[in-house]
């Protein structure tokens, strides 16, 4: 597999320009299956169409189905594809994370692609099982659902499993263990934001080396700072005058797609790209006993038997 040194030559940073430049195109996924979180709206729903338009089984996992089932029917009509589906999951609800995991593992589906896409930003409180909200849902969720599925990937290597974090995460340089199990305490949740995308980060770099010799590749990425829907707890001028500078949807999915399906990546792992190139990730998601520390307090926290 190939590591961060090895990734950041200019050939593969060009390779990224012309695929963001130019309409996706994406190879045929045919025979594949993918579950997507948080796939009913922004960058989720347009990774999800891209997918189901290559011929990919897509599963959107979405905390309501009201708001979901409509997605699932316009991506069906859309794309032609009569193979997406929805199965109900909230990430602040570990027995809701359980249910999913089961959910699906009860189909007896292979699973190929496994897309953490879910998050939320600026919103304060705590998760029902009594997590700082945003860490909970944008890391600990997301967590509990790829280990509860890990089984499945790896039967169905080839597979990847793709974690959308943050360019926030550059900015964050601990994580204050202390403070996880506490409410929210920034008045925009953004801190706490940082937090949970250094998470992300670290999460997949950990997820890598486990994983290694398994035929299962991991990602994070940055999708670009995109005016979608996870910003719609931020202060309203706040969010307002941000979202004047943002991309779009479609950008913001470029980069998921690409570390989704490129062949170009296919034997990279662990890595962290932004506008799909290899990046180099901040000093603190560069810590292998800070990833490795995550990992062990996510499982106790998350009660996994075996670690």
């Amino acid at each position: 597999m190939i590591n961060h040194v090895q990734a950041l030559g200019a050939t593969s940073e060009e390779r990224g320009a012309l695929y963001t430049a130019r309409p996706m195109s994406l190879p045929s996924l045919e025979g594949k299956v993918a579950l997507i979180t948080g796939a009913n709206t922004g960058i989720g729903k347009v990774t999800a169409t891209g997918l189901a338009r290559a011929g990919a089984h897509v599963i959107l996992a979405c905390r309501s189905q009201a708001r979901a089932e409509p997605v699932v029917e316009e991506i069906r009509r859309e794309t032609g594809s009569t193979r997406v589906e929805f199965v109900p999951l909230d990430l602040a609800s570990l027995a809701s994370v359980r249910a999913c995991a089961a959910d699906f593992l009860h189909r007896d589906q292979p699973l190929h692609l496994l897309i953490n896409n879910a998050g939320l930003a600026g919103q304060r409180g705590l998760t029902a099982d009594g997590f700082e909200l945003t860490f909970g849902v944008n890391h600990l969720g997301h967590f509990l659902l790829t280990t509860l599925l890990l089984d499945r990937i790896k039967a169905a290597a080839p597979a990847r499993i793709v974690t959308v974090a943050s360019q926030a995460h550059y900015r964050t340089r601990r994580i204050p263990w202390e403070r996880l199990r506490e409410p929210t305490r920034t008045m925009t949740g953004l801190g706490e934001y940082g937090v949970s995308k250094l998470a992300n980060v670290l999460f997949s770099a950990e997820l890598a080396r486990r994983l290694d010799g398994s035929g299962v590749t991991t990602y994070s990425l940055h999708p670009g700072v995109i005016a979608s829907d996870i910003w719609r707890r931020i202060p309203g001028p706040l969010r307002v005058v941000a979202k004047a500078f943002m991309g779009s949807t479609d950008d913001g999915a470029k980069t998921s797609l690409y570390c989704s399906t490129s062949p170009e990546v296919a034997e990279q792992t662990g890595l962290y790209y932004d506008s799909c190139q290899v990046r180099r990730p901040g000093r603190a998601a560069q810590d292998t006993q800070l990833a490795a520390e995550l990992w062990t307090r996510s499982v106790d926290w998350t009660a996994l038997a075996g670690g």
